[in-house]
C-alpha cells in the first residue's frame, strides 16, 4: 500500500470511528467492524473457507500414493534407505484405497496412471468418489514459475527459508518467511469484513493465533471448545473468592483511560469480552450435543471443526456473510515413527473432515456448497527413508473438500514419484509445479474476489499466468 493510500485509509477509518461510536450496539464490537473493505460490494450470499493446517510437514507420499504397477514400483523403491534392509516407508499396495478406479482422469499428467489414499482415509475417499473432494498435486511456495534448470542455476528468486518449519509455515499462510504480519485469510477479511455486521466474526481461529488470519485492519478472534474464549477476570465476579475483587478487576481492565496505551489496551479487553459474550449467546441455539454437531469424533481436530460448524450455523444471529476459519493438527514432523504414527493422524483428519462435510450437508443447514475446507502444511517430506522416517522437503499434495469443489479429480501436474525424477531437487524432494499463490487465488476467486482485486489478497498474483486452477465450481 502506498503512503498516500495508507493516509487515505487512516482518515477513512478515523472518520468511521466517530460515526460508529454513537450507535446503540456495543462500541467495542463496532470499533472492530471498521474494516478496510468499504470499496468491496457486500455479497448477498454466505461463504466460508476453513484452513486445516498440518503442523510439522505432512509426508505427502504416504497420503496420496501412486497405484499403477510401474508408478508403485518406483515409489516403493524410492521409500527405502539405500542399502539398509528393513527401512522402507512404503505402504503395502494391497492396503491402499484406489481413486478413479473406473473414471479416466481429465488431467493430462494422470494419463496411464492411477493413485490411491492410505487405508485410514476412508471418509475422504468416499467424498472423493462422490465428487466432493479433490487432490491438488505438487503445490508449494514459489516466487515465480521455476524450472529445474533455473533452480539448479539459481537463475530466479526462491522462497526464503526453504525447508525451515517456521519460515515455511509463514510462507504457506502469508507468502513471506517468519515475521510476516499479514496472511491470506486476513486479507480476505479486510476485503469482506464490511459485509458482516461485526468484523469480530470474520476471521476466527479454533487453534490459537495464526498469521493466516491476520489482516491489515482485521482482528482475528480465537474460539475454544465452548465458543468464545473468555477473559476470566472479566467474567468471574467472585475472583479469588471475593465479589469486590472481580468487580475491581473488570473496572481496571475495561474502563476508559486518558493514557493512550492504557486506553487501547482496555478497548481491546472490552472488545474481546463483548465479542465472546455475543458469540456464546448465539451458540446457545446450536449446542454441541444437538444434531448435526453430535457426530464429530472426540479428537482435537474433531472438536475444532465441531465448533467451526456451530459458528457457521449461527451465522444469522452473528450477522456474518463471509467467514474464514483456521483449524490445525500437529505431529507431522516425523523424522522417526512415520510408519507407526502417520496413519493415525490421517484417520483423525479423515474422520473429522467427513463429519464436517456431513454437518454442512445436513438439511438443517444445507451449506455444503457454501463452505470449502482445504489442507495446508509446512512442506512435504523426502521420498527416501532416513531409516525411521522422512525429512523436510518442498512440494506436496493437498486436499480440498466441499459441495462447490469439482471433486473426484486430480489437479496440477502429477510428479514422477521416484528418486532422481524430473522434479527431484534431492532425496525425492519435489520442486513445486503449482504455487501456493495459485492455490490461494483459486479459493479467493470462489470466495468472491474479483480478478481486478486479486493482488490485494495474493500480492504476487501477477507472477502467474492463471490464478484459477479449476478445482472450484463457478460461484
Amino acid at each position: 500500500m502506498t503512503q498516500n493510500a495508507s493516509r487515505r485509509e487512516f482518515l477513512r477509518i478515523a472518520s468511521t470511528v466517530g460515526a460508529v461510536a454513537g450507535s446503540a450496539t456495543p462500541w467495542a464490537l463496532n470499533l472492530a467492524g471498521i474494516g478496510a473493505a468499504a470499496a468491496q460490494s457486500a455479497p448477498s450470499d454466505y461463504k466460508a473457507l476453513v484452513c486445516i493446517f498440518l503442523f510439522g510437514g505432512n509426508d505427502h507420499s504416504n497420503t496420496i500414493v501412486p497405484f499403477d504397477a510401474a508408478s508403485y514400483a518406483a515409489y516403493e523403491m524410492g521409500r527405502r534407505q539405500a542399502g539398509v534392509a528393513g527401512t522402507s516407508l512404503a505402504l503395502p499396495q494391497a492396503s491402499l484405497l484406489q481413486l478413479n478406479a473406473t473414471t479416466p482422469s481429465a488431467n493430462p499428467s494422470m494419463s496411464g496412471r492411477s493413485i490411491a489414499m492410505r487405508a485410514e482415509m476412508t471418509g475422504l475417499k468416499a467424498l472423493y468418489d462422490q465428487g466432493r473432494a479433490a487432490v491438488l498435486t505438487n503445490v508449494g511456495p514459489l516466487v515465480v514459475p521455476t524450472t529445474m534448470a533455473q533452480y539448479r542455476g539459481r537463475q530466479v528468486p526462491l522462497p526464503m527459508g526453504l525447508f525451515s518449519h517456521n519460515d515455511q509455515q509463514s510462507t504457506w499462510m502469508a507468502g513471506a518467511r517468519e515475521g510476516a504480519r499479514v496472511g491470506y485469510g486476513g486479507l480476505l477479511g479486510d476485503m469482506f469484513g464490511s459485509s458482516n455486521q461485526f468484523q469480530n466474526f470474520t476471521c476466527m481461529s479454533a487453534s490459537g493465533t495464526s498469521v493466516f488470519l491476520s489482516g491489515r485492519s482485521t482482528a482475528q478472534m480465537q474460539i475454544g471448545n465452548n465458543g468464545g474464549v473468555q477473559i476470566n477476570a472479566l467474567t468471574n465476579q467472585t475472583l479469588f473468592g471475593g465479589q469486590n475483587v472481580g468487580t475491581a478487576m473488570r473496572t481496571l481492565m475495561t474502563s476508559d483511560r486518558g493514557n493512550t496505551l492504557e486506553k487501547d489496551y482496555n478497548t481491546i479487553n472490552r472488545r474481546a469480552a463483548d465479542a465472546a459474550a455475543a458469540l456464546n449467546s448465539a451458540l446457545t441455539n446450536f449446542p454441541a450435543t444437538a444434531a448435526p454437531f453430535n457426530a464429530f469424533p472426540n479428537t482435537g481436530l474433531g472438536n475444532q471443526l465441531r465448533n467451526v460448524a456451530r459458528i457457521i450455523a449461527a451465522r444469522g444471529p452473528l450477522g456474518a456473510r463471509r467467514q474464514v476459519f483456521f483449524a490445525s493438527i500437529g505431529g507431522f514432523d516425523q523424522h522417526s515413527g512415520l510408519v507407526a504414527g502417520h496413519g493415525n493422524l490421517w484417520a483423525q483428519i479423515s474422520n473429522a473432515m467427513s463429519a464436517f462435510y456431513a454437518a454442512m450437508s445436513d438439511p438443517s443447514l444445507n451449506l455444503a456448497s457454501n463452505v470449502t475446507a482445504f489442507t495446508a502444511s509446512d512442506f512435504g517430506r523426502t521420498l527416501d527413508s532416513n531409516g525411521q522416517g522422512s525429512d523436510h522437503s518442498w512440494g506436496a499434495h493437498h486436499l480440498i473438500m466441499g459441495g462447490a469443489v469439482r471433486g473426484g479429480e486430480t489437479y496440477g501436474v502429477w510428479p514422477e514419484t521416484a528418486l532422481r525424477g524430473p522434479n527431484d531437487v534431492g532425496r525425492g524432494s519435489l520442486l513445486p509445479t503449482t504455487s501456493v499463490e495459485q492455490y490461494a487465488g483459486t479459493l479467493a476467486k470462489w470466495f468472491g474476489v474479483p480478478e481486478s482485486s486479486m493482488a490485494d489478497v495474493v500480492p504476487r498474483a501477477a507472477n502467474w499466468s492463471t490464478m484459477d486452477l479449476g478445482f472450484m465450481n463457478a460461484a
